[in-house]
């Protein structure tokens, strides 16, 4: 579905990213791990476009996404929900999921309620202003907004950044029942426990470079992942 190849990003002088392959199959989740600056925010701005200096391939079913502008490749079935969930505080949860809606040409109020049935809280605060939900509501309204538009593909940048450890664990939980569902995702995430334990199979950034990859299991044992990522968690027997 997603094929990604020799992609580098520049921001004028500065290197972010440095000849990256990776691909995402149809209905699968895969994660991109790595600290806060490693790379993995700027190879989702390439998908969509946002760098002015991209070098290599993104291509989208087939179709490349290098030169393409951001609305264009939105409509071609991309949704992202990025770092910071940019979800519209002083918007009733209503419209904010209205946003998510305004590019299909009709069913956008059915939509809505599919939606709202899969996160009743939301369907439950349609008319409560956004900026009063708690910070994991939040990231679950710009999840469902991002799905209002039946996305072939959700692109989720740091979902979990700020959120409390119950947040985290609901978050996860409402991510793998889209996964099994059938929803494809690209998964951004510094949590690396809880990501590994929700993918199929993931890459791992470091100073813009991948520098492993694999199956989620794989990648679980391998003692470099465990000593950079999961110390905490295997000391507390995973929980």
């Amino acid at each position: 579905m997603l094929e990604v190849a020799g992609l580098s990003v520049y921001y004028g002088a500065v290197r972010a990213v440095e000849d990256v392959d990776l691909y995402v199959a149809e209905s699968e989740l895969v994660a991109l791990l790595g600290a806060n600056g490693a790379g993995k925010s700027s190879v989702i701005a390439a998908i969509l476009g946002i760098p002015t200096v991209i070098r290599g391939s993104v291509r989208f079913e087939g179709i490349e996404l290098i030169g393409m502008a951001t609305d264009r490749i939105v409509a071609r079935g991309i949704a992202v929900v990025p770092e910071g969930r940019g979800v519209m505080a002083r918007m009733t949860v209503l419209e904010n999921l209205q946003l998510g809606a305004y590019h299909l040409k009709r069913g956008g109020a059915a939509r809505i309620a599919e939606v709202c049935e899969r996160f009743p809280i939301l369907g439950q605060r349609l008319r409560q202003q956004a900026g009063t939900l708690s910070g994991g509501e939040r990231q679950l309204l710009a999840i469902a907004r991002g799905l209002v538009g039946r996305p072939r593909l959700l692109i989720l940048d740091e979902p979990t950044l700020g959120l409390s450890p119950i947040a985290i664990r609901d978050l996860f939980e409402a991510i793998c029942d889209l996964h099994r569902g059938g929803q494809t995702i690209l998964l951004a995430e510094q949590n690396a426990y809880q990501a590994l334990q929700a993918a199929d199979r993931a890459y791992v950034f470091d100073v813009g470079r991948v520098t492993l990859q694999g199956s989620a299991r794989e990648l679980m044992q391998d003692e470099r992942i465990q000593h950079a990522y999961l110390g905490e968690y295997l000391a507390e027997g995973g929980e």
